[in-house]
């Protein structure tokens, strides 16, 4: 009987087999918040872009700590929020084996960017979808939905509303919409209907879903790294030095009865472009796209928009509304992100703390910055030779 020289855990959590690859590019939402009829209608979710990285400087506020009082840094991710366009609204059934759709409506007009979605190849398609739908829309009006209406409001226990981001507005290269299905709580499912009916082809602005401080969960596809061997994908040990045939292996795959490798054993493959939902994300900052001083602090008076100088590497400049949030958040840069209002009653002093920002720092990502706005650059390396001779 063979033995192993020392005790140890395993490497690698098998709470998340298979490791193979997603099967698609956004994040889903499997669970919503679970409905309160006491509050008034409002949307759970959202969509955004990620964009990248920066750090902030901020003062703690938990009293009893050593760090009370005293000014932080820390790292935020940023990402990029237009504003999402409801377009339909969906009405599920309970049954012994789950939710069912019983209805679905939609409204009268769909952009093109949403329409791109129901094609595999647009410019070669007829562009046929939903036209039959508008011309009746646009005769009947009301009466058309009114009957599919009456019936989610009879039958239905859960009301979605299907709502797309408009990723033109964004520098993307990508011209065909995210299209995601929200779950509307709050009030009866008459309240419901009529919030989500209200709100057809209408942009819905993240800062109305969640607000600063909020905690939230991130849901999306992780970086994609390829055919990994076991040591990167697992965490195994390195075998010793002399090991014959390379040393970033498994040293024994198993037993020699049972004659099978077990599923448990770490093996190479796919590392990356996994489905993951990281739970409790804390809001630091809601900014809007239009204010040409997002980035300016009750302590930094300096007007200066959220965009680093020099752009965010691998993204660009953010024009639109955006989200602050704490630490880091899965996928590469420009990787569609799903927003999710948190399942859990929050009560730590963490999710309770006011954030209170001081500084954000907008130097340059692509290398050491050291200024944080053109001015102030040119104020403290004189006018430049070009600028001297066009004056």
């Amino acid at each position: 009987m063979s033995h192993r020289k020392f005790e140890a855990p395993r490497h690698g959590s098998l709470g998340f087999l298979p490791r193979k690859r997603c099967a698609h590019h956004q994040g889903k939402i499997r669970s919503f918040p679970r409905d309160d009829t006491t509050q008034k209608p409002h949307l759970t979710a959202f969509m955004g872009y990620k964009v990248g990285m920066t750090h902030v400087v901020r003062e703690c506020d938990k009293p009893g700590s050593k760090l009370h009082k005293k000014e932080v840094v820390e790292a935020v991710t940023i990402l990029e929020c237009p504003p999402m366009i409801v377009v339909g609204v969906v009405g599920y059934i309970e049954t012994p084996r789950g939710l069912r759709t019983l209805s679905t409506v939609w409204a009268g007009h769909l952009n093109e960017e949403v329409l791109r979605r129901f094609y595999k190849n647009w410019y070669r398609s007829k562009r046929k979808a939903f036209t039959k739908y508008s011309k009746n829309f646009a005769e009947q009006k009301e009466k058309s939905i009114a009957k599919e209406l009456a019936r989610i409001k009879k039958y239905c226990t859960v009301v979605r509303v299907l709502a797309h981001t408009q990723v033109r507005k964004l520098k993307l290269g990508q011209k065909k919409a995210h299209l995601m299905e929200i779950q509307v709580n709050g009030g009866s499912i008459a309240d419901k209907v009529d919030f989500a009916v209200g709100l057809f082809e209408k942009s819905v602005p993240v800062s109305d879903v969640f607000n600063s401080n909020d905690m939230i969960d991130v849901i999306a596809i992780t970086r994609g790294h390829g055919y990994e061997g076991v040591t990167t994908r697992w965490g195994t040990t390195r075998l010793p030095r002399k090991t014959h045939k390379g040393l970033r292996k498994v040293a024994c795959i198993g037993a020699w009865h049972p004659s099978r490798v077990k599923f448990s054993v770490p093996r190479a493959g796919q590392h990356g472009y996994h489905h993951r939902t990281e739970i409790n994300k804390k809001i630091y900052k809601i900014g809007k796209g239009t204010d040409k001083g997002n980035a300016r602090t009750e302590f930094d008076h300096t007007d200066k928009t959220i965009t680093p100088m020099g752009g965010f590497p691998h993204y660009g400049v953010v024009n639109e509304d955006f989200l602050m949030i704490k630490g880091c958040c899965a996928g590469p840069k420009k990787r569609v992100v799903t927003l999710r209002k948190s399942l859990l009653t929050q009560t730590s002093r963490s999710a309770l703390e006011q954030i209170n920002l001081k500084f954000i720092d907008t130097s340059s990502k692509f290398g050491h910055g050291r200024f944080q706005t053109h001015d102030e650059k040119q104020r403290f390396m004189g006018p430049t030779k070009k600028k001297l001779r066009s004056a």
